[in-house]
C-alpha cells in the first residue's frame, strides 16, 4: 500500500440512535491525532444518519450530522464517495431495522469500499448480509444474542476483527486499536507509535486480546483447577456436561470438585453451572426475539417449564416478565432520548 505523504482516506461514520460515545470518540480522536502527527489532513470524515437529523447517543448527548442516507447513496457515484463507512451503534441495536440502510451498506461494500462497525454495529452489518462466513467481533454482552440471530457469521469475543474489507470492533477502547491497525496499514508502525504516545497508551493491543477481565480477576478466584472447570462450563452451556464428565476432564473426584467450589465460590458446582446458564438465557431474552422455548434449549434446559421455574428462582420473575420489562425499558429509553 502506498505510504507516500499526501495519501488521504475519507470516512463516513453512520450514527444509529443510542450509539455509544466512547468507541465513537476513540475512533475519531485516534484519526485526529494521526493527522496532527502527519501535519496534514490524511483522514477526513463526516457524520451521517438516516434522515440527516441530529442523533442522540446512549448518554443523551446529541450530535449534528453532515449528511443523510439519501445523500450518501448519491455520493457513492460521485467525487464524495468515501473510502470507508463505519456503523456506530450501542444499546437497543436489536430494535434498529432499516432496509434502506441494509441496501446502502451492501452497495457500498460491493463497490469495493471498506465497511466497518463499532460496538454493536456488527448486528447491522449482519442484518445487511455482509457477515455471512466472515470473521467479526461484537461486545461480549451482545455476543450470545448475536450468535443465535446470525449463525452464519463467525463471531468472536476479540477486540476487533479485520476480514478482507470488513472491520468490526467490540466497542469501548477497542476502537482505538482498530483505528491504529488502519493507520498502521496506511502509514506504518512509526506513526502508530507516535499516536500511542499522544494517547498515553503504552501498547497496541492484538485483535485477539480478551475483551473481559481474566476469570482470575473477574471472579477473585486463584485456584487454577476451579478456573479451568469454570472455563469448561462456560464453553458448554447449550449441552451441559455432567459432574462426572467435568471430574474426568479436571482429573479430580466429584467430592474434590464439590469441596473446591464450596470453598472458592460459596456454592455447589451444579448451582454455579445453573447460574451461568441462566445468565446467558437472560442475555438472549433481552437481546433477541427468540421464543422462550428456544432460549431454554439454547441454554441446556430440557423443557420450557423447567427453565421458567429455575429462572424465577434466580431472578424472582419469569422469562416472559423479563422480556416485558425489557420492552418497557426500551420505550422509556426512546422517550427519554427524544425528550
Amino acid at each position: 500500500m502506498n505510504k507516500a505523504p499526501g495519501r488521504k482516506r475519507s470516512l463516513v461514520f453512520f450514527l444509529v440512535p443510542h450509539f455509544t460515545l466512547l468507541p465513537f470518540a476513540g475512533a475519531i480522536e485516534t484519526l485526529r491525532i494521526a493527522n496532527r502527527m502527519l501535519g496534514y489532513q490524511a483522514y477526513e470524515w463526516r457524520l451521517s444518519s438516516v434522515d440527516g437529523q441530529k442523533v442522540y447517543s446512549s448518554s443523551g448527548i446529541g450530535l449534528e450530522v453532515n449528511s443523510s442516507l439519501a445523500d450518501e447513496r448519491r455520493h457513492l457515484s460521485g467525487e464524495n464517495r468515501p473510502n470507508m463507512v463505519i456503523v456506530c451503534s450501542g444499546v437497543y441495536v436489536e430494535e434498529f431495522h432499516n432496509k434502506s440502510v441494509n441496501a446502502w451498506l451492501r452497495e457500498t461494500y460491493n463497490r469495493g469500499t471498506a465497511v466497518g462497525s463499532l460496538c454493536t454495529g456488527a448486528h447491522i452489518l449482519a442484518q445487511a448480509g455482509l457477515l455471512n462466513g466472515k470473521r467479526c467481533a461484537i461486545h461480549w454482552e451482545n455476543l450470545p444474542g448475536f450468535s443465535e440471530s446470525f449463525p452464519q457469521a463467525e463471531v468472536y469475543a476479540d477486540l476487533y476483527e479485520v476480514d478482507g474489507n470488513l472491520y468490526t470492533c467490540a466497542g469501548g477502547t477497542a476502537s482505538l486499536d482498530m483505528m491504529l491497525n488502519l493507520i498502521g496499514q496506511d502509514f506504518g508502525e512509526g506513526l502508530v507509535n507516535r499516536v500511542c504516545e499522544q494517547h498515553l497508551t503504552d501498547r497496541v493491543r492484538s485483535p485477539t486480546d480478551r475483551q473481559r477481565l481474566p476469570l482470575r480477576a473477574r471472579l477473585g478466584v486463584q485456584n487454577s483447577k476451579v478456573l479451568s472447570i469454570i472455563e469448561l462450563m462456560e464453553s458448554n452451556l447449550a449441552e451441559p456436561l455432567s459432574l462426572l464428565e467435568i471430574a474426568d476432564d479436571a482429573d479430580l473426584s466429584r467430592r474434590q470438585i464439590e469441596r473446591l467450589f464450596r470453598q472458592e465460590m460459596g456454592r455447589s458446582p451444579a448451582r454455579y453451572y445453573l447460574e451461568i446458564r441462566l445468565d446467558r438465557a437472560r442475555h438472549l431474552l433481552v437481546q433477541s426475539s427468540m421464543p422462550v422455548v428456544e432460549v431454554a434449549v439454547a441454554c441446556g434446559f430440557v423443557s420450557a417449564s423447567h427453565f421458567s421455574k429455575c429462572y424465577r428462582e434466580i431472578y424472582n420473575r419469569s422469562p416472559q416478565q423479563e422480556r416485558a420489562e425489557r420492552k418497557l425499558t426500551l420505550t422509556a429509553g426512546r422517550s427519554g432520548i427524544a425528550a
